[in-house]
Order: structure tokens, then C-alpha cells, then sequence
């Protein structure tokens, strides 16, 4: 991989892991379960591959210097991927805002949304730029 593609998709290893990670539980368990059942899933299968997450991090909301809204992200993975898992049959965008409010908020580079609502897993990976935030891939 050469420099510009680095540069393209940040973390790009640790990302295919985390999706590579998601798909193995998707084939597993399927569709169907509770989101929180996938999150768990997903925690514990990134833990096996020896990455380190932290789930249900607290993120603080600041405008103007003051704090307006306390959320939590799913997970986040090596304190350097954000994780934010859905378990829907559609895909909205309102889910990618989601995840890139959770960027901007935690200065994270990398998001991923990863929806395991449908028979075949669904994510989108979110990368943040210097200016704004900017959706990378898609499946």
C-alpha cells in the first residue's frame, strides 16, 4: 500500500479486522437478535483477536464551551476506531449522521457502521478529514 492510500483509509487494517470480525457473527447468529446481542457479540470477538474496546463510551457534547448533551458510543477499538452497531432492516441516513457527530465529537478519525439488521451484513465506513468528515466505502 503506498502513502496516498494510507492516507485514503486511515487504520485500514484495524478496520478490515473489526468488519472481518462483524461478518463471522453475522454467519453465526444470523439476523434477528437485538442490537445489544451483536454489540456483545462483537465485543467479545474483537477481544479474542486481541484488540482492545471499550464499549458504551461516554461522549460529551460541548457548544460554545458548554457542555450540551452527554451520549455513548458503542464501542470503541484501540482508541482508534469508533463502532456504532444497528440492528434494523433499513439503512438510514440518520445512522451515518450519527456516527459522524460521534466523530467530530471525540476527534476519533475512523467510524464504522455496521448494521446486522438484514441476512447479509451491512457497514459503511466513515473516515474524518482535516475540514469535515467524509463517508469512505461502502457494502
Amino acid at each position: 500500500m503506498n502513502a496516498s492510500e494510507q492516507q485514503d483509509h486511515p487504520f485500514k487494517e484495524l478496520t478490515e479486522a473489526i468488519i472481518a470480525g462483524a461478518f463471522r457473527i453475522s454467519n453465526t447468529l444470523g439476523c434477528g437478535f437485538l442490537e445489544k446481542v451483536y454489540e456483545n457479540a462483537l465485543a467479545a470477538e474483537l477481544r479474542h483477536r486481541g484488540l482492545d474496546v471499550a464499549t458504551q463510551v461516554p461522549i460529551r457534547v460541548v457548544y460554545r464551551e458548554e457542555t450540551v448533551g452527554d451520549y455513548q458510543a458503542d464501542m470503541i477499538v484501540n482508541c482508534s476506531v469508533l463502532v456504532e452497531v444497528k440492528a434494523t432492516e433499513a439503512h438510514h441516513d440518520i445512522f451515518m449522521a450519527q456516527v459522524l457527530n460521534y466523530l467530530r465529537a471525540t476527534k476519533i478519525p475512523v467510524g464504522l457502521l455496521l448494521n446486522f439488521g438484514q441476512p447479509r451484513l451491512w457497514y459503511k465506513r466513515l473516515v474524518s478529514s482535516a475540514d469535515w468528515l467524509n463517508a469512505a466505502d461502502e457494502t
